[in-house]
């Protein structure tokens, strides 16, 4: 390896810039050079067409701040088996003999990773830095750490104006098809329920622990003040497990259906269980809070932060992590260990794994939800019970969320 490109696809999250940077500074310090790829693959589709690269060289390796989120090298989403080009594998590899790079560093979740085994099996040397805020990986990657807590942050502040008004707060949040930042952001700050696209939601058990804990909290208050705050997975399942969408939206360029709407669904249904609720103005009443034909029920709202839990900064973590894969990606590459996913640098072990394994989605561990139920936090079913199984372990534990 002399020559070698860095890109990032798919959506942008905390520590993606910590992973170009870690690759920048292995490379430079092998003596290889590292050029950024810009605009994730339609950066690599169209890369023939430039005239020159930015090498990340150890002056401008320093300039990038790994603590921002998103990527100095840019994104996009484009799935080049997609592209109506019958060339197109011949296209990028042309690009690359034009710019002598050698292999590739590529960081992206489980589309833009499909895409890397895809440009791995047509003969492309490289190598996949895990990078999602989703959390479905079967590897830790880059940027769950940062969402998981701006989720936990906005809920602790959603709670002011929650209390002030005593209302039902819904956040909804990124997630896809699997809850792991809802969960952990959710159980990190203390939310009442979280729904997960792992558990159809029984909006009637639902509205039971909501009924009993809001108005618990409100006529135990010397002030009549009290929330109670849900947090919602966009990728949402009704009981019955109909998926919960805008269909308008439409789809992305990768084919999957653009989630929204879940935490409206999710307002919707609280709010007419309230209203068909008789015993619901008998609390309001107690709670000093009715006023005939204009306050008769409380108020559900629904908060989509959006992009705001993947932008911004990154957390430490999230750093740590993204320059050990960035780095180990770089000396993969360079012994020639290609079409894998970096797992992580535990001591002096680089751990890897296959890309077309490490891409398949990972799930909520349901026994962990168990967990928390335990402790009365409700997930839209009954309660299940947690049976736990002691294990006395030996030595250092690595563990991903």
């Amino acid at each position: 390896m002399k020559k070698i490109g860095i890109l990032t696809s798919g959506g942008d999250c905390g520590g993606l810039n910590g992973v170009v940077k870690g690759a920048a500074q292995m490379a430079n310090s092998l003596g290889i050079t590292p050029y950024v790829i810009t605009n994730g693959y339609a950066g690599l589709y169209n890369l023939v067409d430039f005239d020159k690269l930015t090498a990340l060289t150890p002056e401008r390796a320093d300039k990038i701040d790994s603590n921002l989120a998103g990527s100095d090298a840019g994104h996009s989403r484009v799935k080049v088996r997609k592209i109506e080009d019958a060339n197109k594998y011949d296209r990028i590899k042309a690009g690359m003999k034009k710019f002598n790079i050698d292999g590739l560093v590529i960081s992206g979740g489980d589309d833009s990773g499909s895409v890397m085994v895809d440009l791995f099996e047509q003969g492309i040397k490289c190598v996949h830095a895990p990078k999602t805020m989703d959390l479905d990986l079967q590897t830790y990657s880059v940027g769950g750490d940062s969402t998981i807590n701006k989720i936990a942050n906005y809920v602790e502040e959603l709670k002011t104006t929650a209390n002030t008004h005593n209302r039902i707060l819904v956040l909804e949040v990124f997630g896809r098809y699997a809850g792991h930042t809802a969960f952990r952001g959710g159980v990190a700050a203390d939310a009442d329920a979280i729904l997960i696209p792992e558990i159809p939601t029984d909006f009637d058990v639902l509205y039971k622990h909501m009924k009993e804990r809001f108005f618990g909290r409100i006529l135990n208050s010397d002030v009549l003040a009290g929330s109670y705050i849900i947090v919602v997975a966009e990728g949402l399942k009704n009981a019955d497990g109909t998926e919960i969408y805008d269909e308008s939206a439409g789809v992305d360029s990768f084919g999957h259906k653009k989630l929204a709407g879940a935490g409206k669904f999710a307002c919707q249904e609280l709010s007419k269980r309230l209203k068909a609720d008789p015993e619901i103005k008998g609390l309001m009443k107690q709670a000093k809070m009715f006023v005939d034909k204009m306050n008769e029920i409380p108020e559900v709202r629904s908060v989509v932060p959006g992009h705001l839990v993947r932008c911004g900064h990154s957390s430490a973590y999230d750093v740590c992590f993204g320059k050990e894969a960035g780095a180990a990606a770089v000396m993969l590459l360079n012994q020639g260990t290609v079409g894998v996913t970096v797992v992580g640098i535990d001591g002096d072990k680089v751990r890897y794994m296959e890309s077309k394994k490490a891409i398949v989605q990972r799930h909520v561990d349901l026994n962990q939800v168990a967990i928390y139920e335990a402790m009365g936090t409700c997930f839209g079913r009954p309660a299940q019970a947690f049976t736990p199984k002691f294990e006395q372990m030996e030595g250092r534990i690595t563990r991903h969320l």
